[in-house]
């Protein structure tokens, strides 16, 4: 029997179950997981410091850790956390600009007290 025959067979109750237990898992997994954000926000217009000041306040006001350099900002934290924050304020950042860019990248662990050992 496959694993499509054996839901199939069982009552509602327990494919909602392991449905269920399936997604607890994965936030359990996300809760504890913590990640590195990399953010660099170029909007492509004359004025582009307002965006990118609005944008980066929006960040500092989380109460995440926030590290910024003049290159690109950096948001370290828990996943779920992180994300949510990033949908947020990425979503505002592109409500407020005609046309802009952001360039991401995510590490799965917090390298917010990275030091460089050489």
């Amino acid at each position: 029997m496959n694993l499509k025959n054996f839901h199939a067979s069982m009552p509602s109750n327990f494919l909602d179950f392991t449905s269920l237990g399936i997604a607890l898992s994965i936030k359990y997994k996300t809760q504890n997981m913590n990640i590195s954000v990399e953010l660099t926000l170029t909007p492509l217009q004359d004025d582009f410091e307002p965006p990118i000041i609005n944008f980066i306040k929006g960040l500092r006001a989380s109460g995440l850790t926030v590290i910024e350099n003049p290159l690109s900002t950096q948001v370290y934290g828990s996943y779920d956390k992180v994300m949510n924050l990033l949908n947020s304020e990425i979503k505002t950042a592109f409500e407020n600009a005609d046309k802009v860019l952001l360039y991401m990248k995510i590490v799965k662990s917090d390298r917010s007290n990275y030091e460089p050992h050489f």
